[in-house]
């Protein structure tokens, strides 16, 4: 299949309502628990979505798109939102989260963006070159496994009360490789 913006910019917009939905009004037990060790909890996760709106993907677009000549990417601190949430209430990060990604589809609408511009590369730290259409494809993809994590974590929480159904509920069954 080949990325059409629109489709992209469709799951972009979503997150943060569809994420809002998942978390908001929800006992501190659910949105701060994690699946244990070093995993994340659904809070971890929305500062680390917040983190790479400020810092990554429209950042890299901009390098991309842009006329220096040197298309490296700076690398992403996966773990920036430890830092950089705290203090913060669940409702800061969810209306954070919202304005961020509004205005970064704001500017990527802005740019109109041809075949041809989404061919173009930046230098990724580990991957090398990468187009345009993969790193927004990886953008919305990104978002997509956050909201499944969100949603695994949270399913965990219920693992000891369900009884007999983790059987049916792959979701309890799932085990994070990271």
């Amino acid at each position: 299949m080949t990325l059409k913006i629109a489709q992209v910019q469709s799951i972009l917009e979503n997150t943060p309502q569809v994420i809002a939905d998942l978390l908001s009004d929800l006992d501190d037990a659910l949105v701060l628990s994690n699946e244990g060790g070093d995993s994340w909890s659904p809070y971890d996760v929305l500062g680390h979505l917040i983190h790479g709106e400020k810092t990554d993907w429209m950042v890299r677009t901009e390098i991309i798109l842009g006329d220096n000549e040197d298309k490296r990417f700076e690398p992403f601190d996966r773990f920036a939102q430890f830092q950089a949430s705290q203090g913060k209430s669940l409702s800061q990060l969810l209306e954070e989260f919202r304005r961020l990604r509004k205005n970064n589809l704001l500017n990527l609408k802005s740019k109109d963006l041809s075949d041809k511009e989404l061919e173009r590369t930046g230098i990724h730290p580990e991957f090398g070159a990468v187009s345009l259409r993969q790193l927004l494809s990886a953008w919305a993809v990104h978002d997509l496994g956050h909201i499944a994590q969100i949603s695994r974590v949270m399913a965990k929480q219920f693992t000891d009360e369900v009884g007999p159904w983790p059987k049916y509920l792959t979701i309890l069954n799932y085990t994070p490789s990271e």
